[in-house]
């Protein structure tokens, strides 16, 4: 990019006859090394941050703070005055803005020197500030010249854009002041954007709770992987599509590690080979990690980002175990704040991750550890593990550390928490074998290795260990022996799921349940053997870890195995084994939420991310069927944004926000195909709603195809279908909804319901509403209370709808009453907010005919066209005398016009007994007439 002058350039030069002279350089960009990548979506950050007082740009070194300075400094220069400058993204930058000054802070600017450059940006402007024949101050202004010049500022028609590089240098705050002043009194007509480091001397908190700052930090200046690629063809470098993104996984979207990458893959025979042994203790890297970035930071401060590297993430307490100090919530948190150097997510206590390529580095330093010092800093690592209920973690430090006792005793009490449920494997190299001897003494030893290799994702080497251990088994006593089969038969089931073996994933669960119930009668085992916790405990473990396995087989294959994983979920409860918990309620949770039992699916999410294990990074797979749970129920409740917000928290357990987020070929896990499928529907509709139907059909046609060869999926496979040919029919395709829909509903070719419901809204569309009701199940029939709540809904709506247009006003009223019986508990809103106009008018029209459910009626009508974001309803405050399920159907209608009468002809009874119950529900809500009982209702939340 060829360099441009920002405004009047200022030559170096004496401001007065006693004063220092100023360098030109610090008053103009500095030139870029080329090639600069173009980064349009951070250069309209920057437009828009702007407009603001303070825009500030803070990373550490190395993350192109000075480079998109520069970049958009230009631009704005070009663009200011007469012309309009077009950006790489093909948008043409505001010509009205004013021309920035720019001014480069050294090391050493005290308050004196700071204002002389700051002075001598002001008057370098096209439209000046500062009279240029007026004398530079040789130290900070005093308050009146700071008020004459924040009322000089106040009175310009276009505001000063003052860009400050690297303001992070000036150490004094005192430096700083008169520009806070200016900020607050020259009525916004000046404008800062400051790039820094960490700590900057400025009131950012102040700022930042007035709304009058606007931040970007690292997670933005990361380089995307369009960015990384545009950067590599910009060195003439090119990479496959897996190997870039590594790449950029590697190094975080880090720009300096990305330079030095790209000008290293220039030089290279085999760049892919070369970028996955790339890192963070590579000497380019690691010279300028130590000297632009931990030189920076205190030496105790490097000591903990030492020691902790030794894990993934660390949060204050476990940082304390490994340093042995009782500041770790304060030193991580600074390290994660102002300088930049931890990423912490949301959790309480947070978790905190370092930079990949800084964790090399660290992990680097920590092996040049004395041996014994190296092997205390794991034991305390798989002490802490162990007893804050991270056994995986703790199993691995132990093994490390070479405490093989320890070892087998942590994998003996926790096998069944040992199990990888997640597709992330371990951080950093494996364990040492343990000798040949150790594994003699004690095969189970080995089933310890084999648990930890199981769990990295390394099923080869478990495989490996599995088969030493059973070598040494035979020299076991009875009950030793006993123990160790049913050891490594949970292993053998382990490694069974990993390699998508489902026939010997269900051998070997029956081989566990025969063993569970021929050794019932077995007393526990001896002190001496550290056993599996014996008696009922263990058989509940066996219950909770052969029920999951089955219940996430199942899922794999497309099934929705609600009732094994609540026979699970209880199992586990019951063994005292959170992670299992975790597993089987996330889980269940998002199968409640598919049968629209939408209150049990919010208390099941919601108690699974409550859950220890939940929190951190630990366990994101499973929290995202927690939170796809929470979308499915907010889609049904007519809650949009809620819906969209749980998906994308959902992305682990889905494979990313949309088809185009995921690499070109990568597909979702086999054993993530429901939760993909699931996730499928809820986007595809919400598609619909934004006017995309023909988004959300592709997303439908790439979920089934996934279930094509997964027989047991028809469920699913049918629900996507049914919802595939509804958008098509909303487009006005009917021809090819029909033809989806007729062949398998013809053939009955499985559970066709949601088939049958869909074909009959296409000819109801198509305008042959005998097509339709010959079409639609019967929503009443005793299988119908099998179907998933939602599509009951909707065949009971349709049903509605086809009676009214036959003339039988009455029937249609009927069932619609019976759809809102079932349909208020559980807070269902969009298959009616969301429904054809018939079905509008059908609810438009049963307000005045009466209605037990007449506020959720009335709400539904008015929001039809505009859904709020409402939740089921709140059970009913207790009175001292409870209405009974009949006086509270009865209470719904007197808010109604009807009659006593026309209230008995509704609910079948007799007007003496409607009489007797509107007299009891007088009496319980302490009212004389029908007007004040419903306000007295409705006061209490009853209706």
């Amino acid at each position: 990019m060829p360099e441009q002058q920002s405004g009047a350039r200022v030559e170096t030069a004496t401001p007065d006859a006693a004063g220092p002279p100023l360098l030109a350089s610090r008053l103009t960009p500095p030139a870029l090394p080329e090639p600069v990548v173009a980064r349009p979506r951070l250069l309209r950050r920057l437009d828009a941050g702007s407009a603001g007082p303070v825009t500030l740009v803070r990373a550490p070194a190395g993350w192109g703070k000075t480079t998109l300075l520069v970049s958009w400094t230009r631009l704005v220069d070009g663009s200011a005055g007469e012309g309009a400058d077009v950006r790489p993204d093909g948008s043409v930058a505001d010509p009205r803005r004013p021309t920035p000054a720019w001014v480069s802070v050294e090391s050493g600017d005290d308050g004196d020197r700071l204002w002389l450059y700051l002075a001598a940006a002001l008057r370098a402007t096209t439209d000046p500030v500062l009279d240029p024949a007026a004398p530079v101050p040789d130290r900070p202004p005093r308050p009146d010249q700071l008020e004459l010049l924040a009322a000089a500022l106040a009175a310009r028609e276009r505001p000063v854009l003052l860009v400050l590089d690297d303001l992070h240098r000036v150490t004094d705050p005192a430096a700083l002041t008169g520009l806070e002043f200016l900020l607050r009194h020259a009525e916004q007509r000046l404008r800062l954007v400051v790039g820094a480091r960490a700590g900057l001397p400025l009131a950012v908190h102040r700022l930042r709770l007035a709304g009058e700052l606007t931040e970007i930090g690292p997670d933005e200046l990361a380089f995307t992987d369009d960015e990384v690629a545009d950067l590599l063809s910009a060195h003439g470098v090119r990479l496959p599509g897996a190997a870039l993104r590594r790449l950029r996984e590697r190094t975080a979207g880090w720009p300096a590690a990305l330079r030095f990458a790209a000008l290293a893959l220039d030089r290279q025979p085999d760049p892919a080979r070369w970028v996955g042994r790339f890192g963070g203790d590579q000497p380019e890297i690691a010279g300028y990690l130590h000297e632009e970035v931990l030189a920076a930071v205190a030496p105790e401060a490097r000591e903990l980002l030492r020691r902790t590297a030794l894990a993934e993430t660390v949060c204050a307490d476990l940082a304390d175990a490994l340093t042995g100090r009782a500041d770790g919530e304060r030193m991580l948190a600074d390290l994660s704040g102002d300088r930049g150097l931890l990423s912490r997510d949301d959790s309480r206590p947070p978790w905190y991750r370092c930079h990949p390529l800084l964790t090399d580095l660290l992990r680097a330093d920590l092996a040049r550890l004395p041996a014994d010092e190296l092997r205390d800093l794991h034991l305390r690592a798989a002490g802490w593990y162990a007893d804050n209920g991270r056994p995986a973690e703790g199993l691995r430090h132990a093994l490390t550390a070479g405490r093989w006792d320890r070892a087998t005793e942590l994998f003996v009490a926790q096998w069944p928490e040992l199990a990888p449920y997640d597709r992330a494997g371990a951080d950093g190299p494996p364990p040492a074998s343990p000798p040949p001897e150790a594994v003699r003494r004690d095969p189970e030893l080995a089933l310890a290795c084999a648990a930890e290799r199981a769990h990295a994702g390394d099923a080869a080497a478990a495989a490996g260990y599995l088969r030493s251990a059973a070598d040494h088994a035979g020299t076991l006593p009875t009950p030793r022996r006993d123990r160790f089969l049913r050891l490594a038969t949970a292993l053998e089931l382990t490694l069974a799921r990993l390699a998508g073996d489902h026939a010997e994933v269900r051998a070997a669960a029956a081989r566990l349940v025969r063993g569970r119930m021929t050794g019932a009668g077995e007393p526990p085992p001896s002190a001496a053997g550290a056993g599996p916790r014996g008696g009922a405990t263990e058989d509940a473990d066996l219950r909770a870890f052969a029920g999951t396995a089955l219940g996430l087989v199942e899922l794999a294959e497309g099934q929705l195995p609600g009732a094994r994983f609540a026979r699970a979920l209880a199992a586990a409860g019951e063994a005292g084994r959170p992670r299992t918990e975790l597993v089987c309620a996330s889980r269940s949770a998002l199968l409640h939420a598919v049968r629209g039992e939408l209150r049990a699916a919010e208390t099941a999410a919601q108690e699974a991310l409550a859950m220890p294990p939940c929190h951190g990074w630990a366990c994101r797979l499973d929290c995202g069927y927690a939170y796809l749970a929470l979308a499915v129920v907010a889609l049904h409740r007519d809650q949009p944004e809620e819906s969209a917000a749980n998906l994308a928290l959902a992305a682990p357990a889905t494979g990313g926000a949309e088809p185009d987020d995921r690499p070109p070929g990568a597909d979702v896990p086999a054993a993530e195909t429901v939760a993909a499928a699931v996730a499928a529907l809820c986007r595809a509709r919400l598609l619909h709603d934004r006017g995309e139907p023909a988004a959300g059909q592709r997303l439908l046609v790439e979920a089934r195809d996934r279930l094509a060869d997964r027989p047991t999926g028809a469920d699913l496979a049918y629900l996507l279908l049914a919802a595939e040919a509804d958008l098509r029919g909303a487009r006005g395709d009917l021809d090819t909804a029909r033809e989806l829909l007729t062949r398998p509903v013809r053939e009955q070719a499985g559970p066709v319901a949601p088939l049958a419901v869909a074909l009959a809204r296409v000819e109801l569309r198509a305008g042959d509403p005998r097509a339709a009701g010959r079409a639609l199940p019967d929503w009443q029939a005793a299988e119908a209370s099998d179907w998933p709540l939602a599509l009951r809904l909707e065949a009971g709506l349709l049903d509605a709808v086809l009676a009214r247009h036959a003339g039988d006003e009455r029937r249609a009223g009927r069932v619609l009453e019976q759809m809102l019986d079932l349909a208020g508990p559980e807070g269902f809103r969009r298959v009616f907010t969301r429904a054809e106009p018939a079905v509008r008018d059908l609810l438009a029209a049963h307000l005045d005919t009466g209605t037990a459910h007449w506020p959720m009626v009335s709400d539904l009508v008015r929001g039809a066209d505009e859904p709020a974001d409402r939740g089921a309803a709140e059970p009913a405050p207790a009175l001292d005398e409870p209405l009974t399920e009949r006086e509270l159907t009865i209470l719904r209608y007197l808010q109604s016009i009807l009659s006593n009468v026309e209230i008995a002809s509704e609910l079948s009874l007799s007007v003496n007994t409607v009489k007797t119950h509107v007299r009891n529900i007088y009496r319980k809500l302490d009212a004389t007439r029908r007007r004040e009982a419903v306000r007295r209702a409705r006061e209490l939340r009853l209706i």
